[in-house]
């Protein structure tokens, strides 16, 4: 069974806050998962108004949109949002993920 997307508080805000200050009314972030990096596969994520046959999860307003390959990656990943002083960005919680490259930009299922 495929399980959801789920958003932490911080990423729904900054969700929010990305699509206010860019103007992109009606539009939701895309989260893909993509082939690349040191071990094969990678998180690709802009905005992008949802199509048809994309699951969309919501919370607080926040919309995020996954396609359906994608999602067979992505399920039962939390997405989180974290700004610190070297690194800012979403940080994806994936119990999927068998092995990442040391920097962290790619992954293994």
């Amino acid at each position: 069974m495929i399980a959801g997307v789920s958003v932490t508080d911080r990423a729904a805000a900054r969700i929010k806050e990305l699509i206010a200050a860019e103007s992109r009314t009606g539009q939701a972030l895309r989260v893909k998962v993509v082939g690349g990096g040191c071990s094969g596969l990678q998180y690709k994520v802009d905005f992008d108004v949802p199509k048809p046959t994309d699951k969309v999860f919501e919370k607080d307003g926040a919309k995020i949109v996954v396609d359906m390959k994608s999602l067979l990656y992505l399920s039962g990943t939390e997405i989180d949002y974290k700004d610190e002083l070297m690194q800012s960005g979403f940080i994806f919680e994936n119990p999927n993920v068998k092995k990442a490259c040391g920097c962290g930009a790619s992954f293994t299922v």
